[in-house]
């Protein structure tokens, strides 16, 4: 009897198609009501629920990947494409985008360098995946715009947050990070072993699932709200129901288990070990994937429900498994202890409970269904289930799966080494890298591929790709300057006492633009009626920091270098050498800087931290000079250069250097040479400059913006769409912290000149919520530039 009350799943239907496990589903959008499915038979399928409504129909199968298909996403309908696109990442590194009625891909997004393991999309396009080359990417169209690099192993989940410009990432390094802008605000610690899957519950808290079998409720402000345990063994996959807080697990304890209010109201054991992958549709109904190429569909509804028949083969099949105790699934079993068939006519005390009986000497699993107020058969208890390893690549190994995982003994006294293997490996070449990695004697070479291929019983696949990428590599990058020591030793203060010299005080003045300066504000007077043109960008120059006063600076250098230790003190002919050299770029003479001049002012700038600003102070205004420019941003010298001033942009350095290395970066880009080396070391540049926002000086973040305004002046002519990204994440995490009117301005115009005549900037700017940000500006009464720029800017978003 089947009681229709109590709101349990049953199942809808079972749908055969692919020929290997099911690796992710995701619902469709059309046709309404179908989903996605992707399996390890390297194709992905659509499927339409049929007009009996009770089975779905395969429409078509897609193939674009060269190896196991692992994860799938829709993303949303564009005004190019009103159904929407699929997106779905494989072992191959790559990711596919599909139209909804073509098997075969639109086009081929490729860059990660290891296999792509999860796709979430967001508004405007985007969309966010993840690898086990332990970075995450974001998309627009077919472009990469920037990767998110902090994890320290294979990333498994990722999502966009509802709230624009937020992301999430989940790792084998048991971490979930927060990102914003493309930079990491946040990592959530908690779960004991690699993060599987994530779900988003609201623009607040979402939930995550893990190898430590337990599913965790977050908020975004970093706590940790609930624990939910239920399955015995590694949880692969979470989905929220519409519009609540329940949801569905699945994992590689045989099961499906629903959520509600936070506690686990059904179990649905499957006949086959690793439950993949589920989602839920608009309906409610949910949809699994397993490593027995089987897709289940399961509903409350009674009109959806199975036939009899149905019914009866799925539990037949479900009684016919058998069940290996090792995995621990089932608890410690001592078949000696069982009862016997007696013990199933007591009534279970909750649904999904599961008893063991003995019966002939055979171990049988039986499991309580409340519904149907019976014990269900769910499987057969094995000594050992004799499978080889060859269970759909599920060894674990540095949190990534492996066909085999294999322990190799060198000799009897040393360690053991493990060597993953996945048959799609060429055994040679394996066997090379695993000697390679482990320092081993190449000799060994034959015996392990020989080894290898003994263990496998041949079941290579020919090699795909023949490259072998280490998921240790690209992490912890090279920053320079990041280590030098800052000694803080209390010195005089270079910003207070009357008439000393201090960096950069004065304002800069810019040549005027279209009659107003919109730097200094000097220029025509306009009546508040006129129409107001735009000034302001796309920007086509730098802007450099000019003001100088060379008899103060070089007053300050003499007095410091007064107290130089003997190794870095100046001669009377080094003070007169660096005193040409200002007169020499400070004014329009005819005379060119000296070698000898240059190789002066190098020592200079090579002085102590806590005495070096009048130098660095010489080298930001002579590094305007086509001749120094050339001589420093050259390739001969460029790298020492650029590792000099990066030095100097620690955050516990002193801020009359920040600043000045800062302004001297900016005047580099007055020269050919100079706007090559800063293109060319944009990354490195960028990354170490945006620590300076923690800076509370305001000419400290003005240079900043400056600077961002200079790389965007270069980005608008070679319109490279990854270096706009750097550039935009930048203004969007500089902009939260920068209070000076004169610096937001600098950065409305490098917005402005950025996403001047590029639609994937627009779309890009708008997906990191910046148009949200800067919204307040469209208000500010003076300077009057600055509400002026920001509306320019909006007509664009």
């Amino acid at each position: 009897a089947m009681a229709g009350e109590g709101g349990a799943y049953r199942l809808r239907c079972s749908l055969a198609g692919h020929g290997q496990d099911v690796r992710g589903l995701t619902r469709g959008l059309f046709p309404q009501g179908g989903f996605v499915s992707v399996s390890r038979d390297r194709t992905a399928r659509l499927w339409a629920p049929d007009g009996l409504n009770r089975r779905f129909t395969e429409m078509h199968c897609m193939s674009g990947h060269s190896n196991f298909v692992s994860c799938v996403c829709i993303i949303p309908p564009s005004d190019l494409y009103p159904r929407g696109l699929i997106a779905t990442g494989g072992n191959d590194h790559n990711i596919c985008i599909f139209t909804v009625d073509n098997p075969a891909p639109l086009y081929i997004l490729k860059g990660h360098k290891n296999t792509v393991c999860s796709l979430s999309s967001g508004k405007f396009g985007t969309l966010l995946s993840g690898s086990w080359d332990t970075t995450a990417k974001v998309w627009l169209s077919d472009r990469c715009m920037m990767t998110l690099q902090g994890h320290t192993a294979a990333i498994w989940a990722v999502k966009i947050l509802p709230e624009q410009g937020l992301m999430l990432t989940g790792s084998a390094d048991k971490t979930i990070k927060l990102w914003k802008a493309g930079r990491c605000e946040r990592t959530f610690t908690g779960h004991e072993d690699c993060v599987r899957g994530l779900a988003i519950l609201s623009e607040m808290e979402f939930l995550s699932c893990a190898n430590d079998a337990s599913v965790r409720r977050w908020q975004i402000s970093g706590e940790c709200l609930q624990v939910y345990y239920g399955h015995t063994n590694y949880i692969y996959s979470i989905s929220v129901f519409p519009q609540c807080k329940d949801f569905v697990t699945t994992g590689e304890d045989r099961s499906l288990r629903i959520w509600k209010q936070g506690e686990c109201v059904q179990t649905i054991r499957l006949p086959a070990q690793s439950v993949w992958c589920c989602c839920v549709l608009d309906n409610g109904d949910i949809v699994v994937g397993a490593s027995d190429g089987i897709i289940r569909v399961f509903t409350e509804s009674l009109e959806r429900t199975a036939s009899a028949e149905e019914m009866q083969a799925f539990e037949n099949e479900l009684s016919q498994a058998s069940i290996d105790p090792k995995t621990g699934d089932l608890g410690d079993i001592n078949a000696d202890d069982l009862p016997g068939r007696e013990h199933l006519k007591e009534p279970g005390t909750r649904d999904g409970q599961t008893r063991l009986i003995k019966d002939n000497g055979k171990v049988e699993a039986y499991q309580w269904s409340v519904s149907e107020g019976r014990w269900i058969k769910i499987g057969d208890v094995v000594g050992s289930s004799g499978a080889t390893q060859q269970t759909s690549g599920k060894v674990l190994f540095e949190g990534k799966e492996y066909d085999y995982v294999f322990t190799i003994d060198v000799n009897e006294s040393g360690p053991s080494y493990k060597l993953p293997y996945n048959i799609t490996d060429d055994p040679w070449l394996t066997a090379y890298n695993f000697l390679q990695k482990n320092d081993l004697n190449p000799m060994f070479l034959d015996q392990v591929a020989k080894f290898i291929m003994d263990n496998t019983k041949g079941q290579t696949l020919l090699s795909t790709s023949a490259q072998f990428s280490d998921p240790f590599t690209g992490a912890g990058r090279y920053v320079p300057g990041s280590s030098s020591g800052s000694s803080s030793i209390p010195a005089a203060d270079p910003f207070t006492g009357a008439g000393r010299y201090v960096p950069g005080s004065a304002s800069n003045a810019v040549a005027p633009v279209g009659g107003v300066d919109p730097y200094t504000g000097m220029g025509a007077y306009q009546s508040a009626a006129a129409e107001v043109e735009n000034i302001y960008f796309p920007k086509k120059d730098a802007v450099t920091f000019d003001q100088a006063n060379p008899t103060q600076i070089l007053g300050k250098l003499k007095e410091l270098n007064g107290s130089a230790t003997e190794e870095h003190k100046l001669t009377e002919d080094d003070l007169i050498t660096l005193e040409k050299l200002l007169s020499v770029t400070c004014n329009t003479s005819s005379e060119t800087p000296t070698a000898q001049q240059l190789q002066t002012l190098w020592r200079a700038v090579n002085w102590p931290e806590d005495i070096v600003f009048p130098a660095l102070d010489i080298l930001r205004l002579s590094v305007r000079h086509p001749t120094v420019n050339e001589n420093f941003c050259s390739e001969k010298d460029h790298v020492q250069f650029i590792v000099l001033l990066l030095k100097f942009l620690n955050p516990k350095g002193k801020q009359a250097n920040q600043l000045l290395a800062l302004r001297a970066l900016c005047n580099c880009f007055v020269s050919q040479a100079g706007q090559k080396l800063m293109m060319e070391q944009r990354d490195e540049i960028m990354t170490q400059a945006i620590e300076m926002k923690s800076s509370n000086n305001k000419n400290i973040h003005i240079a900043l913006a400056t600077l961002t305004l200079n790389y965007a002046v270069c980005l608008h002519k070679v319109n490279n769409i990854e270096g706009k990204a750097q550039c935009l994440s930048v203004i969007s995490t500089v902009m939260e912290v920068v209070q000076d009117l004169e610096a937001i301005f600098r950065l409305l115009v490098a917005l402005g000149t950025l996403i001047s005549d590029d639609t994937n900037a627009v779309q890009l700017a708008k997906s990191l919520g910046v148009d949200s940000q800067i919204k307040k500006y469209a208000s500010v009464s003076e300077p009057a530039k600055v509400k002026e720029c920001c509306r320019f800017v909006l007509n664009l978003l």
